[in-house]
């Protein structure tokens, strides 16, 4: 039987070199351009697929924390309105207490806290530097040399040196600046004072301000602001400071939290200063991100 059926496909197979041979081989040839073809074409419209679901989904994250930050831009205008609110006792207190919003799809925390209640290091006292440097955990003598270079680097210490002197100190310890004799721009640059460690600078950071005024008030204070007053009886020397914030204006730092959906989230924080005597009753003095300052 097999032998049948092999003497029967040799009666079939096409002559080499007759029309139904040629064609045979042609038309092979052509059902694998045509299948890989196919196949390039597949990969193609799956590229553009698996592309294009991402870029979909990268916009629909765009447009959630869009609304997140707008939300919390928000939240940043309505606490505001409602400290210029005439009705003194429709006022939020500024005393770090949250207070829960709905904008749109986002739900925002707010909070308020009185600027007074931090250090300003571009005006403040070298014996307040030092005391916080203290009870943030630097030992006296260092923190005795840092209040000191802090104070020579914002120009509010006394001369007792020259600028080349100073300028020398910094060289000789590898860095290759000098003292700008200015204030301070951001509370980072703390960080280029000779002396200043990264642990130092992230254990009084959160205890500083470059809006507050000269002297911290002691009754809306952190704790360890409030320690540092109490360490050095500075309740005399604050008091005989010049260039304080006058007494009808008060400086709020207002911080906005936003949660929106698919777990988007932005913050929002800016300086305000309220007073009787400003042309809209406010100013924002700083905002941070600063891009989102309109």
């Amino acid at each position: 039987m097999l032998r049948r059926v092999l003497q029967a496909a040799e009666a079939i197979r096409p002559v080499r070199g007759s029309p139904s041979a040629a064609w045979s081989r042609s038309g092979g040839f052509a059902l694998i351009i045509v299948l890989w073809t196919l196949v390039l074409i597949a990969f193609i419209v799956l590229h553009i697929t698996a592309s294009g679901r991402t870029e979909i989904r990268i916009a629909s994250n765009l447009v959630v924390n869009a609304m997140a930050e707008a939300a919390a831009e928000g939240a940043i205008f309505e606490a505001i309105f409602n400290l210029t609110d005439p009705q003194a006792d429709q006022r939020w207190a500024i005393d770090g207490t949250a207070h829960e919003l709905v904008i749109g799809d986002s739900r925002v925390t707010v909070q308020l806290e009185d600027e007074a209640g931090w250090i300003n290091p571009n005006t403040a006292s070298p014996v307040l530097l030092e005391a916080l440097l203290r009870v943030t955990g630097s030992d006296p003598e260092n923190a005795r040399r840092l209040a000191i270079a802090i104070g020579e680097w914002v120009g509010s210490a006394p001369v007792t040196r020259s600028q080349d002197a100073r300028l020398a100190e910094y060289h000789a310890a590898g860095l290759d600046y000098g003292l700008p004799g200015g204030p301070l721009e951001t509370i980072d640059e703390l960080g280029r004072v000779l002396g200043m460690t990264p642990v130092m600078l992230a254990a009084i950071r959160p205890h500083l301000t470059l809006f507050g005024p000269p002297a911290p008030s002691a009754a809306t204070a952190d704790p360890v602001v409030a320690a540092a007053i109490a360490e050095v009886r500075l309740a005399g020397q604050l008091a005989s400071q010049g260039n304080q914030t006058p007494p009808d204006v008060i400086m709020v730092r207002i911080t906005a939290l936003a949660f929106g959906p698919s777990n988007a989230r932005a913050t929002r924080s800016a300086i305000v200063r309220f007073g009787a005597m400003l042309p809209r009753g406010y100013e924002v003095l700083g905002k941070h991100p600063p891009e989102a300052a309109g």
